[in-house]
């Protein structure tokens, strides 16, 4: 290589340092000699000149930190003279690099050393790889050069073709570092250090376009924002235009919707979304139909009152006393709020209103027969609360949109009724009565049962999210009460997720209190009636509940009350009744006409449905409550009808196969039982239910179909006050059933005394009223063959067996 074969000259010469500046062999650089330094070697340079032939001669040495470098640039002063600013100055040119030995001794003050030239030729002609690194440097330096719009430099760099000037050529780079420049000087080696040259000028570019890039980003985004600023400028001038034109005030703003977003008190990610929402419809044109969409959402979520809550009144006694004052009789529901409030008091005074992103709401489902309070008893549920209600009507829905919103891609699209209801109950912890869930149908729009799941699971509903609003919605603090009347039809995994709660229907004496305190006085203000007007005694009240209505709820007891008052005030404006008046029992009939319900132990003996053998009276349950049931059997001519048992009366599966295994006890177990068991062999029995139109199913009727078979077969009368209800196993046995509160309470309005129970529904007792227990001898029994000795009356001595023939 060239370095290693260079020959070394040795001079002599005044130093010049230069701080922080580095001059490469090749330079001319102009120096301010008012430095005291510079102007000593300068001087010192011309008076050794005088004695030797040529310029004056000096060692550019750099200085960085006060620390001198160990190669230096022999440099020739072309010219003394002043510079553009007017002080005294030398231009000098950098002719090639020194290595600094030892210090000497010269003339004038400056520092003199001794030092060796270094010679860095080149072998000629260049090697193939030296001359693809001076192609790419030249191509590296027009390129940046151009960037800088030198363009008159571009020729000369070009024109250059020695390796070694190539490379000091860089030290013009203003972008080079001090310590790069030191590190060009310091590379003795004219390839390496062209390649140095190159690798740096590479590095720069590379950088320069980085933050080209970065600029032009920052500057088109700084271009948008001006372009952004100056379009929303115009379009209010627009907006202001067109408002004067139509009229409208210059302060409106309503169309203000970033304002009232930022001004409403949302919770941080529904204000995100709420922002998100604005922004598109600020970019988006008054002609957009996404523009209506985003308003109606916007509308919807600035209604909902996301931070407006109730404070629960914590008044146990009083909240008790309002559901009593309020509703008469539905211990259960009342002593379940009353735990639920003193629950939420002792959470609350401990500081456990919030557990895991959940509050303490409840989900309870009211289950009975229609008339019974269920939906009146949501009403008084938020007012012994103190909080707002709202009701929501399920029954008759089929879409799944209705629960849970439509997505907002539809057109007219709205959230879900539980959405809905919470905006419009003002409060995000109301009372929601869920009325008639047990109503809700399925079908290809979806299963509107299961998007109720969420909504009614306490570990879920604290999320819960609408398709319309697509964001969360805590409903956790939320008291949902759910209605419905036939607890069959609600799917088992919703009904799993609610409280159960029975309203079985009312007693007499209940029905009594319930008109005197609720429903009079209501029909009263109805009619137009004083209360010392028209006044209806307790008799009269009790024979409306007893003969006239016969039900578990109450409705059709109201609409009795409703007609008598009705009669009483148009015949008090015809002239023929003078108030005030005094309704007894003896006047309902002359009102109202005639009772539709007489018990029928108060019937006339011929005349009652028992009164000849194979009738047996049952007790079921229907969707209006507890109800009695007739059961009649006959034996067929055995010349005229085929053997084998016939149904009618419309019946479940389940009830043909307990009136199968009825005949099946009765023919295994006949003997025992003293019954002409061949009669069932060779003549067909025939079981009918009455009210045929009504369809009925369920097991609970076995012993009631025994005993009417038993009748029949031996002839012996069923007691008239006696009813019965049980499954009967082809043993005899008799099994638990459901419902017995509801038959307890049908047989006490139908005047029955004796009821007989299967003898595992014993604590099903305890549920039942204390006043209707006291009016009924239950019997709780294991066998049919009890059934049969309490239910039959005993045979008449010498009286023959008469049997009735089917038709």
């Amino acid at each position: 290589m060239a370095a290693e074969s260079a020959a070394f000259t040795p001079l002599t010469l005044p130093v010049l340092p230069l701080d922080d500046e580095v001059v490469l062999p090749g330079m001319v650089v102009p120096l301010d000699l008012s430095d005291a330094e510079v102007r000593a070697a300068v001087e010192a340079a011309q008076a050794a000149a005088r004695s030797e032939p040529g310029k004056p001669r000096v060692l550019l040495v750099p200085r960085i930190d006060g620390t001198h470098a160990a190669t230096g640039v022999l440099g020739t002063v072309e010219q003394v003279g002043r510079l553009a600013d007017g002080d005294p100055g030398a231009l000098i040119r950098g002719r090639g690099r020194v290595r600094i030995g030892a210090g000497t001794t010269g003339p004038g003050a400056a520092l003199w050393v001794e030092g060796t030239r270094v010679d860095e030729t080149v072998p000629d002609p260049l090697p193939g790889q030296v001359a693809e690194l001076v192609k790419e440097y030249k191509a590296l330096a027009t390129a940046w050069l151009r960037k800088r719009g030198a363009w008159q430099v571009v020729d000369r760099v070009q024109a250059i073709d020695d390796v070694s000037a190539l490379a000091d050529n860089s030290g013009y780079s203003p972008f080079l570092t001090t310590e790069q420049k030191v590190e060009l000087l310091e590379t003795t080696d004219p390839v390496a250090r062209l390649k140095l040259a190159t690798q740096q000028l590479r590095d720069h570019l590379a950088e320069q376009d980085v933050a080209e890039t970065i600029a032009k980003d920052v500057q088109e985004g700084v271009d948008k924002q001006q372009r952004e600023f100056l379009l929303r400028r115009q379009l209010e001038a627009v907006r202001k235009e067109l408002r004067e034109i139509n009229g409208e005030q210059d302060g409106e703003e309503s169309d203000d919707y970033r304002a009232r977003v930022e001004a409403a008190d949302l919770p941080e990610k529904v204000r995100e979304a709420a922002l998100k929402e604005v922004d598109k419809l600020e970019r988006s044109s008054d002609q957009s139909p996404e523009g209506s969409w985003i308003r109606t959402w916007l509308d919807t979520v600035l209604e909902m009152p996301w931070s407006e809550r109730t404070e629960d009144a914590y008044d146990i006694q009083g909240a008790q006393a309002v559901l009593d004052a309020e509703h008469a009789g539905l211990e259960d529901v009342k002593e379940r709020i009353t735990e639920y409030l003193a629950v939420r008091k002792r959470r609350g005074d401990r500081g456990l209103g919030v557990v895991g992103g959940r509050r303490g709401g409840a989900v309870l489902a009211l289950v009975g027969p229609p008339g019974v309070g269920k939906t009146s008893l949501g009403e008084s549920v938020a007012h012994a609360m103190g909080r707002k209600f709202v009701r929501v009507a399920l029954g008759g829905v089929r879409d799944e949109a209705e629960i849970r919103g439509h997505r907002r891609t539809y057109v007219g699209a709205l959230p879900g009724r539980i959405v809905r209801a919470i905006k419009e109950a003002g409060s995000m912890n109301p009372v929601v009565l869920l009325d008639e869930i047990d109503k809700v149908g399925s079908d290809f729009r979806g299963d509107p049962a299961a998007a109720l799941l969420e909504v009614l699971d306490p570990a879920q509903n604290h999320t819960f999210r609408d398709h319309y609003l697509e964001v969360e919605l805590d409903l956790s603090d939320v008291v949902f009460l759910a209605t419905a009347n036939v607890l069959e039809a609600i799917p088992e995994a919703l009904l799993d997720r609610m409280e159960l709660v029975r309203l079985d229907g009312y007693t007499e004496d209940e029905k009594v209190v319930i008109a005197r305190d609720h429903l009079l006085p209501r029909q009263l203000e109805r009619a137009g009636l004083d209360a010392d007007e028209v006044t209806v005694d307790e008799g009269a009240l009790r024979k409306l509940a007893g003969e006239y209505t016969r039900e578990a709820g109450v409705r059709t007891l109201e609409r009795s009350i409703a007609r008598l008052l009705r009669k009483v005030a148009a015949q008090h404006e015809l002239g023929e009744r003078e108030l005030p008046f005094t309704v007894t029992e003896g006047d309902l009939r002359g009102l109202i006409g005639r009772p539709h319900h007489v018990p029928e132990s108060a019937q006339d003996p011929a005349e009652r449905r028992t009164a000849v053998p194979g009738v047996a009276t049952g007790l079921a349950v229907t969707g209006a409550g507890g109800d009695v049931l007739y059961v009649e059997a006959s034996l067929a001519d055995p010349e005229t009808g085929a053997a084998g048992l016939t149904l009618t009366g419309q019946l479940g599966d389940v009830m043909k196969e307990s009136a199968q295994i009825a005949l099946s006890f009765l023919r295994s177990h006949g003997a025992e039982l003293e019954l002409p068991v061949g009669d069932l062999k060779d003549r067909g029995a025939h079981i009918h239910f009455p009210a045929g139109a009504v369809p009925k199913d369920g097991p609970s009727a076995g012993v009631t179909m025994t005993t009417a078979l038993a009748s029949l077969l031996s002839g012996r009368l069923v007691r008239t006050d006696v009813a019965m209800t049980g499954e009967v196993s082809l043993t005899g046995r008799v099994l638990p059933i459901g419902g017995v509160k509801q038959k307890l309470l049908a047989a006490h309005r139908a005047g029955v005394t004796t009821v007989i129970i299967p003898k595992r529904n014993e604590p099903d007792l305890d549920d039942v009223p204390a006043e209707v227990l006291d009016k009924l001898d239950v019997h709780a029994v294991t066998d049919v063959r009890q059934v049969l000795e309490l239910a039959l009356a005993p045979a008449t001595n010498g009286a023959e067996r008469e049997i009735p023939v089917a038709a």
